[in-house]
Parts: C-alpha cells; sequence; structure tokens
C-alpha cells in the first residue's frame, strides 16, 4: 500500500530473531520460528514462518497470524502476538506466520486477484502455508483459525470471507469488512474510502460481498471477533461497526447485541448471537485507543474466543495467562485503573417535531473521560439531511467524533449528518459517536433531532 501504517510498525517491531531455513520436508525445529520454503503454490513471493513448540498436540489446532504494514513475520512472533507463542507452548497448538515481500510489507486486500478464491496474490499463498502445515503436522481440520493486525486484520476478515470452509474462527485487530478495500487494481494499494470510514453499507450488502468472494459456498461462516480503537485515525473507527454488520449477517445472528460488558477499563464488549465465550461475533471498542491497541490481556481473549486453550473449545480463560509481550507499551491508551464507573442509563427523547428521535447512551465510562453513542431513529417521511442538538449538564467536553461533524460551544453540542449518511428512508436509523472528557458528574442530555 502507498501509505504504511507507521504508528503500529513504531510500537510493534523487534528485533529479528534467527530463523533456520527448512527445506522440503524436514520438521520444523521445535520451540523456535523457523522458515520454511517450498510450501506450494506462492504467487506473490511471500516468505512463510512457522512456529512449533515442544509439546505439540497429537492432534494440534492452526493458527495464521498475520502482521501489519512494514512488519515481518519474527516482529510479530516477538512482539504483538507474542501472548500467542506463549499461549501455544502450554496448549500445543502450531503457528504459521505469512510474511509479505513487497514494497511497504503489506498484504493485498484490493486487488481482484486477492478478492476472489483462488484467484492469486497472497490468500493463495497463505492457503498454501496452511495446506502445507496440515498435511505435515497431523493437524485437527476443524481447528484452524486466524488472527492479524492492522493489514493483517483486513487479510483475516479476507481469509475467512474467501475460505469460510477452512477457518473456523478469526480475530481481527483494527481492520475492515472484507472486501471494502477493493480498488479493482494490483497497483492500485490504498482506499482512501475506506480507510477513512467513507464506505457505509448495510449488513445485508456487505455479507453479498463476502459471499461473493466464494459465490458456491453454502455452508457456515466462521466466527468472528473484532477490536478497534475509538480514535483511531489510520483506518476509522466507523470500520468497526461496518464489520459487525458483515459478520452478523454471515452468521445469521442480529445486529442487536445480546450482551454488553466491559471486561477491562475503557473496554466495551459486544457479543451477538449468544451471550458465551465463543459467541458468533463479538466486539471489543476500546476507548480513546488510537491505532495501536493496548496490549495488555488482549490476546487471552482472543485465544479463549478462537477456542485455542483446550482441545475443544474454551470454557475459560488461560489457566495460565500469557505473559505480556517484551514491547513497550504504546503511550496512547485509555486509563487502567480503578475499574469503569457504570454508565448512565439511555435517555431517549420524546418524539420532538422534524419526524426523528436520538437517541444518547454512554457504553463506556473511566475517570475524566468516556465513550457515547447516538442513534438516530427517522420518522415516517424521508430526508436528506439531519441534525441532533443537546446541552451538557455539566463539565463534559467531546474529544473526538465519529460518523458526524459537530460543533460544541460551552456545553451546547450541534451534529450534522456527513455526505454519506443524511439520506434517510421513512423509519430508517444511523448512528454517530464519540469520545469525551467530563469532571464532576456525568449524566445525558436531553437531546433535539431535526
Amino acid at each position: 500500500m502507498k501509505r504504511t501504517l507507521k504508528a503500529l510498525a513504531a510500537a510493534a517491531v523487534m528485533p529479528i530473531v534467527a530463523a533456520a531455513v527448512l527445506l522440503g520436508a524436514r520438521p520444523a525445529a521445535a520451540a523456535s520460528l523457523t522458515q520454511v520454503t517450498n510450501f506450494g503454490t506462492n504467487p506473490s513471493n511471500l516468505n512463510m514462518y512457522i512456529y512449533v513448540p515442544n509439546n505439540v498436540a497429537p492432534r494440534p489446532a492452526l493458527l495464521v497470524a498475520i502482521h501489519y504494514c512494514t512488519g515481518t513475520a519474527s516482529a510479530l512472533y516477538s512482539g504483538y502476538f507474542h501472548d500467542y507463542v506463549t499461549a501455544a507452548d502450554q496448549y500445543g497448538y502450531i503457528i504459521v506466520f505469512p510474511e509479505a515481500t513487497r514494497s511497504g510489507q503489506c498484504f493485498d486486500v484490493y486487488s481482484p486477484q486477492a478478492l476472489t478464491r483462488g484467484g492469486g496474490s497472497d490468500p493463495v499463498g497463505i492457503m498454501s502455508m496452511v495446506n502445507y502445515t496440515k498435511s505435515r503436522y497431523n493437524v485437527d481440520p476443524s481447528r484452524v483459525f486466524v488472527s492479524g493486525v492492522s493489514s493483517g486484520a483486513m487479510m483475516t476478515d479476507v481469509m475467512a470471507a474467501e475460505y469460510p470452509d477452512v477457518f473456523k474462527a478469526g480475530a481481527a485487530f483494527m481492520g475492515v469488512p472484507a472486501g471494502c478495500f477493493a480498488t479493482g487494481s494490483s497497483t492500485n494499494t490504498w482506499n482512501s474510502q475506506c480507510s477513512g470510514g467513507q464506505t457505509i453499507k448495510t449488513a445485508q450488502q456487505w455479507g453479498d460481498l463476502a459471499r461473493s468472494m466464494d459465490p458456491g459456498y453454502s455452508g457456515a461462516y466462521p466466527r468472528m471477533q473484532l477490536w478497534h480503537g475509538t480514535a483511531d485515525t489510520t483506518l476509522n473507527y466507523n470500520n468497526f461497526g461496518e464489520e459487525i454488520k458483515q459478520w452478523t449477517n454471515l452468521n445469521g445472528v442480529s445486529q442487536t447485541p445480546v450482551s454488553t460488558d466491559s471486561p477491562q477499563s475503557g473496554w466495551t464488549r459486544t457479543r451477538y448471537g449468544t451471550n458465551s465465550t465463543m459467541a458468533p461475533v463479538e466486539g471489543i471498542s476500546v476507548a480513546g485507543a488510537g491505532h495501536e491497541l493496548p496490549r495488555s490481556g488482549m490476546v487471552a481473549y482472543a485465544i479463549s474466543f478462537l477456542g485455542l486453550n483446550s482441545n475443544s473449545g474454551p470454557t475459560s480463560p488461560p489457566t495460565t495467562p500469557p505473559t505480556t509481550p517484551p514491547t513497550t507499551p504504546p503511550t496512547s491508551r485509555p486509563p487502567t485503573s480503578p475499574p469503569p464507573n457504570s454508565p448512565p442509563p439511555s435517555s431517549p427523547t420524546p418524539p420532538p417535531t422534524g419526524g426523528c428521535t436520538a437517541t444518547y447512551s454512554v457504553v463506556s465510562q473511566w475517570p475524566g473521560g468516556f465513550q457515547a453513542n447516538i442513534n438516530v431513529q427517522n420518522g415516517s417521511a424521508a430526508r436528506s439531511s439531519w441534525q441532533v442538538s443537546w446541552t451538557f449538564p455539566s463539565g463534559q467536553a467531546i474529544t473526538q467524533l465519529w460518523n458526524a461533524s459537530y460543533t460544541q460551544s460551552g456545553s451546547s453540542v450541534t451534529a450534522r449528518n456527513l455526505s454519506y449518511n443524511g439520506t434517510l428512508g421513512a423509519n430508517a436509523s444511523t448512528s454517530f459517536g464519540f469520545t469525551g472528557s467530563w469532571n464532576g458528574s456525568n449524566g445525558n442530555p436531553t437531546m433535539s433531532c431535526q
């Protein structure tokens, strides 16, 4: 891609781990990151690295771990995903680390070849790595998973959509919906509309786009865990909601969460379909985080969601939590103590004149900061624009707002639609959200919509 995700790369790049070269069918050296060559069809010249723990299970699970732009397999192994490696030592699963070799070291999630099953480019090479590993290590084909960061998260969505019969579940950290980054070209590598959060579709449209990548498939789709920071300016936070639309549609569950909680300070976790560790879809939003999510405990939740912490699926988090990666944590993160205060309840407004209503909800709150969501519900007549106004009770100020433009003067705020979400049909709805600061109390304002 023409732009690289520099903030993430700076946080995650680690010293290169020495790797031995594996030729032919020679077994990978145990408990080390090892390069594999001649692993199969590889149209985009990817490198393959593998981690096989000393205590590899007789019927191991397989995780495909995909790095970010400017990243490498060894940087991901030693840094952002080191907790996966530590857990592999405990649970005996195998990890494959694909490595992009093109300029910028981003994965191809934009070309027509990459967005068609068997069409070529990176997905074909990654599938060769999967098949190579399955054939040599007695991998359980019902326990193959994929997880990635940034560019790797985008590829996680693509691989799960394109090969839904291969992957059981995925965990995508700061990605975009499968197909969102399409440019129609193998040379045009950056989609500004998608990265900026301006590609908005219905759940059905997102689902259909994913299904078009493997049009002959009619079976179940992988479960998906999605992570995003609310202050992400590299891959806009809007993409988090669009991913949820896509994967709830693919899994045939409602977009309305069955549960919402805050497992860590500043985190908002929503589950869709079932309220269980391995729900069909799970979203975790991190308040105030940019394109560098805080890593403490993060991968442990993904391990449980994927089912990597047992032979048949998780019932609880790992008994020995993975160690914190030996990297300097990001400097931009929400407070981690004390625990978040209970947010005030949703505050719906009575129907105002103008034919629309606005509902204000605080979804996460921590000392000095909070995240809120506003749902705009249209009335019985179609409209081409909307605006929502409110006055904060005391001491609140917006720090970043998405999916709308806004002005704030003192405690008075007015938010207006953007070019892509102003048109609402009869009884249709849209939403926007923001992070803010507060002191004193954080009560809900009275909303007006027109």
